[in-house]
């Protein structure tokens, strides 16, 4: 009896485990996998949520450590968390690892940011010359802000121009080419970009009102100067632009 029930015991788990076997799991593929990590690191970069983007990047990593897309990723994570030679090492990375157009692109971004005006022109130029690259237009511009700060203000204009022919309602191209030909005392085109800003906005920044009323005083239009200091005093009185604005006016007097 004790042989049987032994028996029986066996063959009662043998069943079980018949059972419950079912099929066989589909294998993940690699490359998928990866992508969806990465995807997903994006999405907490652009939360700020920089601890999941980590993890995700690390199982990333761990299928491959060497993905230029990776490797990006993992440098805006540690330029967001202030970890600026890490974000450097992997920017550098990224692109030695064959990384496009928008990993050059966030690179210079991190340069500008740095205060490495040079260098950051010099990527973003780079980043124009890829001509099927969709973020072109706003490199051309960033091209222009690099060059403005290295006092290059005739290639600053060129690039923003350029930008202005590929996106002819970027504000940003439209208010530095307000400054330079204001700059340079060609009311009339200054006046020109101006209008255009301002028909492209819904509300002018602080610097576009105080070089409206610049604009306004020099085409003697005292009814847009009237407009244009009553929305400054309104919302932009306390900023320090105007503040230092209004005490060189002060002294101008």
């Amino acid at each position: 009896m004790k042989k049987y029930g032994l028996l029986a015991v066996v063959m009662l788990l043998s069943s079980c485990v018949v059972e419950t076997s079912g099929p066989r799991p589909t294998p993940v593929d690699p490359q998928q996998a990866l992508e969806q990590r990465v995807s997903l690191a994006r999405q907490y970069i652009g939360s700020g949520d920089w601890e999941n983007a980590k993890r995700n990047l690390e199982l990333a990593a761990a299928i491959d450590g060497d993905n230029a897309d990776v490797l990006e990723a993992f440098a805006l994570v540690f330029q967001s968390t202030g970890e600026f030679e890490r974000a450097e090492e992997s920017f550098d990375a990224a692109l030695a690892a064959g990384g496009g157009s928008r990993a050059r692109n966030n690179y210079a971004a991190f340069l500008y940011s740095q205060g490495r005006y040079s260098d950051a022109a010099r990527e973003f130029r780079a980043v124009t010359a890829d001509m099927l690259y969709s973020g072109r237009p706003r490199a051309f511009t960033n091209l222009g802000l690099a060059l403005l700060q290295i006092d290059q203000s005739s290639a600053a204009k060129s690039a923003f121009t350029r930008a202005l022919m590929m996106d002819p309602n970027d504000s940003t191209a439209l208010l530095e080419l307000t400054q330079i030909a204001l700059t340079e005392g060609e009311v009339t085109a200054a006046s020109g970009y101006y209008n255009d800003y301002r028909a492209g906005v819904r509300r002018q920044t602080a610097r576009a009102l105080i070089l409206g009323v610049e604009i306004a005083r020099l085409n003697g239009d005292a009814d847009m100067e009237a407009s244009n200091m009553l929305v400054l005093r309104n919302l932009y009185a306390e900023t320090p632009i105007v503040r230092a604005w209004t005490a060189a006016q002060r002294e101008q007097r």
